[in-house]
């Protein structure tokens, strides 16, 4: 310090004087300054990256998403347009909002756009071996072996058991009475599952007991856990503790069905007499690794069928026109194949489709989807600007957002299910219609999804009139999965 001037080597003996403790808190203040200085620096630089909105450096991104997600979407749409970067701590999403901005999102294959890094958050609820807890090439056999549950010839098989659900379920209504859907929808949906997925042992013999199980699954995945999964919290202790629960009661359904060699039209008989096929030595899957898939499978379906079967029967019962024309279809229906139900005859009800699409449309059940860039790609908007998006970053999609915007849809905040039929077709412009994903991760599921619902509101419509209590409900953002705010609906039973 002999060089420095005389002020500086004074206010340089004042700091080292100082006790350590305090020197380190210092030194802390110093280098997270530094940090942020050099964060709003390098925002400010030249650069092809989307524009950068954040605020107060490390905290200014965090504070946006609190606000609510789709807050954050309407307000960055606003200011920056299509495409937009939000650091959140130590990352940085970046939104690509609409048709224009998405199709290497879509198409991209997961050397380029993954999803492991994004969703294994679910590891802990799923369970080890499956799914975001394995390479690739292994996870695409676990999803060939779903795949293979839902050919044409199994997903015929399911459908008698959606009917008998229905059937059943509903004839347990009085003559009249107010419910809400999404109560209602959620125990129906979770039943069928029961048996189409999880098995008829399940279904007739542990329902209860397993259900309670995965309820204490589901409350254990909160916001928290898209950051933190392992966090030392209350729900996550109770998750643990089912998890471990259903894997010791799915281990003995699935050794007994082993043992026996009874068969079942089942996705779990499915997984059972399945094999990997270029990875794993051509085992078959084990005990937990059955289990997992089982679980997520429930997970990707169970809300999301419930939900969008809940607001197809809002907006039918909020707009009489179109809920008229599906009753008049089953009529239809019915004078053409009888009053049984089977894949044939819920595929001939198109109107019935477009009812469920638009309703779909109009509230996906998921706000995000979300890729993480495994390599730089470029975006081009619709006003012509081109972005590179950078390695590293969490690039996500809403549909709800993009479904909302008038150059996908005409008039999007209307409920129009005939923007679905000849001519107009207004999905069939790429990327714009994103219920079910798109490319290479569109939803699997999503013939087995309509053929649910349809089997559902089929029985409804046959069957009831309804009408709403209280108006449209706005959609729960709060949540995890997207589904209405309460609505007291009104049942009644059409005399024959």
């Amino acid at each position: 310090m002999d060089n420095l001037p005389p002020e500086l080597a004074v206010l340089a003996d004042k700091i080292l004087s100082l006790p350590t403790v305090q020197l380190v808190a210092l030194g802390s203040a110093v280098l997270i300054l530094a940090l942020a200085v050099g964060r709003v620096l390098f925002n400010l630089l030249p650069s092809k990256r989307p524009p950068v909105w954040e605020g107060v450096p490390f905290i200014g991104g965090l504070l946006k998403f609190t606000g609510g997600p789709w807050k954050l979407l309407e307000n960055g749409y606003a200011k920056f347009g299509e495409c937009f970067t939000v650091p959140v701590a130590h990352r940085r999403v970046t939104f690509l909002i609409g048709p224009e901005v998405s199709p290497h999102f879509f198409k991209a294959g997961d050397d380029e756009m993954s999803q492991s890094e994004v969703y294994d958050f679910n590891i802990p609820t799923f369970g080890p071996g499956v799914v975001f807890d394995v390479e690739q090439k292994v996870r695409t056999e676990q999803f060939r072996m779903f795949t293979e549950a839902l050919t044409k010839n199994r997903l015929k098989s399911y459908v008698p058991h959606f009917n008998k659900e229905a059937e059943e379920y509903f004839a347990k209504w009085g003559e009249s009475g107010i419910i809400d859907f999404k109560d209602e929808f959620s125990k129906l949906i979770t039943l069928t599952a029961a048996r189409t997925l999880l098995g008829r042992e399940v279904r007739e013999q542990l329902f209860e007991q397993v259900a309670d199980l995965l309820h204490g699954l589901d409350e254990g995945m909160v916001p928290l856990s898209v950051f933190f999964p392992y966090a030392p919290i209350p729900v996550h202790f109770k998750r643990d503790r089912c998890r471990k629960a259903l894997a010791e009661i799915f281990a003995k359904v699935i050794r007994a069905r082993r043992e026996s060699g009874r068969r079942e039209e089942d996705v779990l008989q499915q997984f059972i007499d399945a094999r990997y096929q270029n990875v794993n030595g051509g085992r078959a899957l084990t005990e937990e690794e059955i289990t997992g898939l089982l679980i997520a499978v429930l997970f990707a379906g169970q809300h999301t069928s419930s939900i969008t079967t809940s607001w197809t029967g809002i907006f039918m019962a909020a707009n009489k026109k179109h809920y008229d024309k599906a009753a008049e279809e089953q009529k239809e229906i019915i004078k053409k194949f009888g009053n049984e139900l089977s894949f044939e005859t819920l595929s001939e009800m198109e109107v019935l489709h477009r009812n469920i699409t638009e309703a779909l449309r109009m509230h996906p059940p998921l706000l995000l989807v979300m890729r993480y860039a495994k390599k730089p790609f470029p975006v081009t908007t619709s006003t012509g600007k081109t972005y590179v998006i950078p390695k590293g970053d969490v690039v996500a999609a809403s549909p709800n957002f993009s479904h909302m915007l008038p150059q996908c849809f005409k008039d999007p905040k209307a409920y129009d299910p005939d923007r679905f039929a000849p001519p107009r077709e207004e999905q069939n412009k790429p990327y714009a219609f994103i219920g079910f994903g798109a490319g290479r991760h569109a939803c699997i599921g999503q013939n087995f999804a309509y053929l649910q619902i349809k089997a559902i509101w089929s029985v409804l419509l046959r069957n009831f009139d309804f009408e709403l209590l209280d108006p449209v409900p706005e959609a729960d953002y709060e949540s995890m999965v997207i589904g209405p705010k309460p609505c007291r609906v009104r049942y009644t039973r059409r005399k024959l």
